[in-house]
């Protein structure tokens, strides 16, 4: 929607007022969207596109000289040319795609991390309780020889034959043969 403000220069200046500016404004049009993403203008930045639009149009007819004053420029409808609109509808597909992949990727990766700390802490928790364990068994062990020390430094040759037989006990508990000492056995024979 335009204007005259000074109907001197727009009968003059301009050897065809209406194809003049309408020629401008496809052009400034063109301008800007060349210089704009496509989606945003398909979509909602429209009003933002048709501003800027009316602003170099308004400075392209004052450069002429047109007499002619901007007051509005309506953009109603924005769809891209034939010609690419198989394209675009593509790459607004590929970009829908791309988003739902990264959205499975983060819930994905939040499920696995998720996974992965309850295992951490079930590893430390397991290992907590084998660090309970060892500790315990070392320190029985140690009261263990605790006792056994007392008692030795009681009766030094009774706690050490005690010693000697548990020992013998443990190693040969599960062995098949009959072991006799020369000293207490008959005549010296072995089986």
């Amino acid at each position: 929607v335009w204007n005259i403000n000074d109907p001197a220069k727009f009968l003059f200046n301009l050897a065809e007022p209406v194809p003049t500016i309408r020629a401008v404004s496809e052009s400034a049009m063109r301008e800007v969207i060349a210089r704009s993403e496509l989606a945003p203008i398909l979509n909602r930045d429209r009003q933002i596109v048709a501003d800027e639009a009316l602003l170099l149009i308004q400075a392209t007819l004052d450069q002429y000289e047109s007499g002619v004053n901007v007051i509005r420029l309506n953009l109603d409808k924005a769809d891209p040319p034939n010609e690419v609109i198989n394209s675009f509808r593509e790459v607004q597909a590929a970009e829908q795609k791309r988003d739902r992949l990264e959205r499975e990727a983060d819930a994905y990766s939040n499920r696995v991390l998720a996974g992965a700390r309850g295992e951490a802490a079930q590893t430390l928790e397991e290992a907590e309780g084998y660090r309970a364990q060892v500790v315990n068994e070392a320190e029985g062990e140690a009261s263990r020889f605790s006792a056994v020390l007392a008692e030795y430094q009681k009766a030094p040759e009774v706690t050490r034959k005690r010693l000697y037989l548990e020992t013998m006990e443990a190693v040969l508990g599960n062995v098949d043969k009959i072991i006799l000492d020369q000293a207490s056995g008959e005549g010296g024979k072995e089986e």
